[in-house]
């Protein structure tokens, strides 16, 4: 599965910004999709995670701190994955990466090694 991650920008704090991440080739095999952000100087770490049984959502799960703030959301038809980011802070600075995986134990979605496909990375700067 190849994965194109797009819509990153610069915005002030308190405002939104919504990024996606567009799939292809096998995409029907790969039912979990996430989203991972790398801050400068720091490791990557999981943001949001959706997983899909081919007919409903399975789980949803967000880190502790973007809870309540953003939303993740796929559309099957365009094989597409977005993240909604609301009431944006400076520390939500980073660059966000997707990835996608044909099924995970939801005991290590926020491991990085268990995804078998990344997309390259949008970058997301939050003014003060």
């Amino acid at each position: 599965v190849q994965l194109q991650a797009s819509g990153g920008g610069l915005v002030q704090a308190g405002g939104s910004l919504n990024i996606s991440c567009a799939a292809s080739g096998r995409t029907l095999s790969h039912n979990v999709m996430a989203w991972f952000r790398q801050a400068p100087g720091q490791e990557r770490e999981f943001v949001a995670i959706i997983n899909w049984d081919g007919r409903r959502i399975v789980y949803v799960y967000y880190e502790d701190s973007v809870q309540d703030r953003f939303t993740i959301s796929r559309d099957n038809a365009k094989n597409t994955v977005y993240l909604h980011m609301n009431n944006l802070k400076p520390e939500d600075t980073a660059v966000y990466s997707c990835a996608s995986a044909p099924s995970l134990d939801p005991n290590y979605f926020r491991r990085d090694d268990v995804y078998s496909d990344w997309g390259q990375g949008t970058l997301v700067t939050v003014s003060s």
